[in-house]
């Protein structure tokens, strides 16, 4: 354990990274088999566009409420029932693609035109140790989308309830969107010869990709779609909730304004943060595929935001100010550990590989950045951070998300499950990820991480998991 410090400044001014960091080529080409294979992956492709059609209508249908078949004999008549009141509210539409694509293709433009600093990401083992540079312009991107959609509403040229009001219809275009992207990276990369980690299984290198870097120009498709596009949709919607409510009521409800804060805050956290993230294992390993693009495109702003629909059609709640007080300390808690995590691993990660700059971005918390941090230097040469919070446990972001997510449930109180789809969709992800993480560092640093493991040995809480 160490906490020597580089001989590079600790904020530059010029963030072109350091030769002599770990070259990240250990798993880079290994294969194997994740979802069950060809047959898990046919499954979520089939399965994942049903169960969001299956919850917009529960939610935005009825109230929030299950929708079931009266016996096992009614299941087809039921199933045909569900499929034509689906196509009457939600099928793909004009408005629905005016809206939705028109709000990509702008998102598109900003990150061609919008000031950023240019950042560089790991070596790549794909590309002979390369490094692919990226314009970090999300912020100014996010901000003018931001004011840009206030102006439009107030001024009533795109009043902001039409989100909300063709939320079934956006939808289905997302959807359909994120297969015909993941059609096009497939194709183009095949036609290339560029196939990467292939498993030689059509319908499994269509759904988990074959391409680790899609770039139009300047821009990296990975990055643009994981933060520029979900996160900013799923804060819209519930923006556009709250005008929908104050027209019914001529105010906004205590749930309604949390969910607003909320996604708000998650959003602006993603986009100022859009640094810490190229060097992520999302954008230096996972291949760009149906699975991110469906997810990121569709199912995060459509599945994340039953909370905001379903408080809005069952408002005003009613709860007490005690329990909205404690729903809203929960979510700020939550909140602050979350964005100090990210920012005190993904800081250390930058401030070693001579990454790391001033940013002004809020909000900027305290504790975001460890000074003299502690760390596990290991044999493959990589530093594993043991300071700030993750002296306590190795995910202690993982643990504050979970917090937020109970929050974003609790504040709609008990009267549905769908609140907590978000909670129960990502405590799955969180299990199955951090156990690929586990199997992925062992493989990698070998007894180091066993070390590592008995230096912190606490996933994500401390002293009882």
């Amino acid at each position: 354990m160490s906490s020597e410090q580089p001989d590079a400044q600790q904020v530059t001014s010029n963030p072109r990274p350091r030769e002599d960091v770990a070259y990240e080529d250990v798993t880079d080409n290994s294969f194997v088999y994740e979802f069950g294979g060809p047959p898990g992956a046919a499954a979520m492709m089939l399965g994942f566009p049903v169960l969001m059609a299956y919850q917009f209508l529960c939610v935005y249908d009825n109230h929030g409420h299950f929708l079931l078949p009266d016996s096992l004999g009614d299941l087809g008549p039921w199933a045909g029932r569900m499929a034509q009141r689906y196509w009457e509210i939600a099928a793909p539409s004009w408005a629905g693609a005016r809206i939705y694509l028109g709000f990509t293709f702008f998102m598109v433009s900003l990150a061609y035109v919008c000031p950023g600093p240019v950042m560089y990401g790991y070596k790549l083992p794909s590309l002979n140790g390369q490094r692919l540079a990226y314009k970090c312009n999300a912020l100014w991107s996010w901000w003018t989308a931001v004011i840009t959609s206030l102006v439009l509403h107030f001024t009533g040229l795109f009043r902001l309830t039409q989100i909300i009001d063709n939320l079934g219809p956006i939808m289905s275009v997302a959807m359909l969107w994120s297969f015909f992207l993941a059609a096009a990276v497939y194709a183009v990369t095949a036609a290339r010869g560029k196939k990467h980690r292939a498993s030689g299984n059509f319908i499994y290198d269509y759904c988990m990709g074959v391409c680790l870097n899609p770039r139009l120009g300047s821009l990296d498709m990975k990055l643009f779609t994981e933060l520029r596009v979900p996160w900013p949709a799923l804060f819209f919607i519930s923006l556009s909730c709250a005008f929908k409510q104050y027209e019914q009521l001529g105010y906004v409800t205590p749930e309604l304004v949390f969910m607003v804060l909320a996604h708000w805050l998650y959003a602006n956290a993603c986009n100022k943060g859009e640094e810490c993230v190229i060097t992520s294992w999302d954008i230096f390993y996972e291949l760009e595929s149906w699975y991110l693009l469906f997810w990121n495109l569709a199912g995060v702003p459509f599945s994340y935001c039953y909370t905001s629909i379903y408080v809005l059609q069952n408002g005003p709640m009613g709860f007490s100010i005690g329990w909205n007080v404690m729903c809203f300390t929960l979510l700020l808690v939550g909140y602050f550990f979350w964005d100090t995590g990210n920012s005190q691993r993904n800081r250390f990660r930058m401030y070693w590989n001579n990454t790391l700059i001033k940013r002004n971005a809020f909000p900027q918390l305290p504790k975001s950045f460890i000074k003299d941090a502690k760390f596990l230097q290991t044999r493959h040469g990589n530093k594993l951070l043991i300071d700030g919070w993750y002296a306590y446990v190795r995910k202690p972001h993982y643990t504050a998300d979970l917090a937020m997510s109970l929050s974003w449930g609790l504040i709609a109180g008990f009267g549905s499950f769908f609140p907590y789809f978000y909670l129960t969709f990502f405590l799955i992800v969180l299990v199955h990820r951090v156990g690929r993480d586990d199997a992925r560092c062992a493989r990698k640093y070998g007894s180091d991480w066993d070390l590592y493991m008995k230096t912190v040995p606490w996933k994500f809480i401390p002293y009882i998991y």
